[in-house]
């Protein structure tokens, strides 16, 4: 009786486990890389101050924000990663969203080039969302908040980071290990997809 159990177990742990990799060669899909990432994004406000983001991860979240789409290819993105203990409590202290800059190894401010583009914003917005997926990829915490398009957030980044009158900041990005246990929401509302028309 015992060994049938055994045996029992042991089906069901090898069939859990195919299922979970998705393919019968043991690899997990792109499409459910890509998805598990996507749907595992969430906003993280709390981090571990002492444990420092690599270069390398801070390259790897740049790299990806300069892979997204750009209109008319102009890529208008300019990245500024902040490591200054100094700046980053500047900023927390300053900005009503981003009081978790204070716990915050690093942050990274994505910001628009207004001679290259009118719409610099959409292709920062497309950047952003990059930097945030491949922070989760990375077991990173991070989280979206809002300079442009509010004058005083906006001056208060462009002041502390030095920014030329052409380049705007849209997003100051607080960027590090998550602080405890976070959770996703599920936010699919059925009621918000339309088909052909509405």
């Amino acid at each position: 009786m015992k060994s049938k159990f055994i045996l029992l177990g042991t089906f069901i742990t090898i069939t859990l486990f195919s299922g979970c990799n998705g393919s019968d060669n043991g690899t997990i899909s792109k499409k459910e890389t890509v998805l598990s990432v996507i749907h595992g994004r969430k906003s993280v406000r709390s981090f571990i101050k002492d444990r420092p983001v690599s270069d390398e991860d801070a390259k790897t979240l740049v790299k990806a924000g300069m892979a997204a789409p750009s209109g008319k290819d102009t890529r208008p993105w300019e990245f500024i990663i902040i490591n200054n203990r100094d700046i980053l409590d500047k900023l927390a202290e300053e900005l009503p969203t981003a009081k978790m800059l204070s716990q915050a190894p690093m942050a990274i401010v994505v910001c628009g080039d207004t001679t290259k583009s009118s719409y610099w914003y959409l292709d920062c917005s497309a950047a952003t969302q990059n930097i945030l997926l491949t922070a989760e990829a990375l077991d990173l915490g991070a989280v979206w908040t809002a300079a442009y398009p509010y004058p005083d957030r906006m001056g208060t980044v462009s002041k502390n980071v030095n920014l030329p009158s052409h380049i705007l900041p849209l997003v100051v990005i607080p960027v590090g290990y998550p602080m405890g246990p976070q959770s996703v929401k599920d936010k699919y509302d059925e009621k918000k997809v339309h088909m052909d028309k509405w």
